[in-house]
C-alpha cells in the first residue's frame, strides 16, 4: 500500500461509485468476532465524527460463537438523507473478519472492479489472494495475531485496517469512537484496545496477484471441485439429513488447536468420548503386539478448538499449540466414514461451546476478554 503509515491529516470527501449516492460497507464474519460492535461503531463515527450522515445495522441468527454475522454501514455527505434500510448488495468496501470465510461464495456476492476487500489473515496470505471475484484491490492483516499481542480483539483491529483503506476517516476519529464505545464500559482494556486500532492501521498490506478473479466458480469446477447436480449421480439419496457431517468447522476455531503427539498416545480413547464433533479417527491396528483401536489422527475439519480433549488426556498426547504455527497439520486426518471427500465440506459450522478464550488473557468482564 504506497499510502503513508502517518495519519491522515484532512479529511477527505466520500470515494463514491460513478452515479453513487452512499459509500457502503459490508462486514463478512462469525459470531464471536466483534463485527456487529464494530458495525455500531463505524455507524456511530460517522455523526459523530466525521460530519456524515449514516447508519449501520446487523444480520445474525442465533447469538452463538460461530454462526455467521453480517454487518451493514452506508455513509453519505451530510445534506443527504439515507431513505435505505436493505442489506448491502454491491458493497464499497467488504470487510471479512476471517480468512476460512474467503471460501464462501456467497460472501462475495455483489463484489466487483469498484470494491475494496480487506481479510483477517491467519496463516498465509498466498491462500486470500485466491479469491473468486475480480475486485479493485485486496489487503490483508494479520487481525488475529495482533489482537493477541495487544490484548486487545479482532474487531479493533479491522477498524484500523478499514480506516487505512477508506482514506477518509483519520486515525484519531477511530480513537475518539474507540475511547467513547470501549473506553467507559473496560477501562482496563483501552491501551490494548487503541493499540490494536494502530497495528492494524500501520501493518495492513496489499496482496499481490489478488483479485484477479482466477479462483472463480466455474474454473473450480473444471479443476473438480464442489460437484453441482448435473456432475452428481441420478437417483441418490441423502442418508444423512439433518446432520452436520460435511460441516467444516474451522472457522469457529480462535487460535488454538490440539496438537497430537502420537508416541505418547495410549488408544485409551478419552480424547474421542469428550469430543463433541467426531475429530478423533480410531482404526483397528496393533498397539503393543496387540491388535486393537488405534487413534490414527484428527479430523481438523471438524475441530472447533474446544481444547476438551486436551484436558482430559492422561499422558499428554494432545497438547495446546498455536494454529498459525501449525499451518500443515501432521497426523489430519479427514473422517474415513464420510461419503464425500473433504474438499466438499461446507465451509462454516456452528459452535455453542467456544468461549474467546484463545486470547492471552483469561480475565472476562460480561462475556467479553479484557
Amino acid at each position: 500500500m504506497q499510502q503513508e503509515i502517518s495519519e491522515i491529516k484532512e479529511e477527505k470527501r466520500l470515494p463514491l461509485r460513478s452515479g453513487g449516492k452512499y459509500y457502503e460497507i459490508r462486514l463478512e464474519s462469525i459470531g464471536g468476532l466483534g463485527a456487529n460492535l464494530c458495525g455500531k461503531m463505524l455507524g456511530e463515527l460517522g455523526v459523530k465524527y466525521l460530519d456524515l450522515n449514516s447508519v449501520s445495522f446487523s444480520s445474525y441468527g442465533s447469538e452463538k460463537t460461530g454462526t455467521p454475522v453480517k454487518g451493514y454501514i452506508r455513509y453519505c455527505e451530510k445534506e443527504k438523507e439515507i431513505r435505505i434500510h436493505s442489506p448491502i448488495i454491491r458493497p464499497d468496501l467488504l470487510v471479512i473478519f476471517h480468512q476460512a470465510l474467503i471460501r464462501d461464495e456467497r460472501v462475495w456476492e455483489g463484489c466487483d472492479e469498484n470494491t475494496d476487500v480487506i481479510i483477517a489473515l491467519e496463516s498465509g496470505q498466498e491462500k486470500a489472494a485466491r479469491i473468486p471475484v475480480r475486485v479493485k484491490s485486496c489487503y490483508g492483516v494479520r487481525a488475529q495475531k495482533i489482537a493477541m499481542e495487544t490484548r486487545s480483539r479482532i474487531n479493533v483491529v479491522m477498524l484500523g485496517a478499514m480506516a487505512r483503506v477508506m482514506g477518509f476517516t483519520p486515525l484519531s476519529k477511530i480513537n475518539r469512537i474507540c475511547e467513547d464505545t470501549l473506553g467507559k464500559k473496560y477501562p482496563d482494556a483501552l491501551k490494548g484496545n487503541l493499540e490494536g486500532i494502530k497495528r492494524g492501521y500501520a501493518e495492513i498490506e496489499e496482496l499481490a496477484g489478488a483479485g484477479t478473479g482466477t479462483d472463480s466458480p466455474q474454473n473450480r469446477r473444471k479443476s473438480g471441485g464442489r460437484p453441482s447436480a448435473s456432475s452428481m449421480p441420478e437417483g441418490g439419496i441423502n442418508p444423512r439429513f439433518g446432520s452436520t457431517v460435511v460441516a467444516d468447522l474451522s472457522p469457529s476455531r480462535q487460535g488454538y488447536i490440539p496438537v497430537f503427539i502420537k508416541e505418547r498416545c495410549i488408544n485409551c480413547g478419552f480424547c474421542d468420548s469428550a469430543c463433541p464433533d467426531m475429530v478423533f479417527q480410531f482404526a483397528k491396528g496393533e498397539y503393543k503386539g496387540r491388535e486393537m483401536m488405534v487413534n490414527k489422527g484428527l479430523d481438523y475439519y471438524h475441530c472447533k478448538g474446544c481444547l476438551r480433549c486436551v484436558d482430559v488426556c492422561p499422558v499428554n498426547a494432545l497438547v495446546k499449540g498455536l494454529e498459525a504455527e501449525h499451518p500443515d497439520k501432521k497426523y489430519f486426518l479427514p473422517n474415513q466414514d464420510l461419503i464425500r471427500k473433504p474438499d466438499y465440506y461446507i465451509e462454516a459450522g456452528p459452535d455453542g461451546y467456544i468461549t474467546s478464550e484463545s486470547y492471552l488473557t483469561e480475565k472476562r468482564m460480561e462475556g467479553g476478554e479484557v
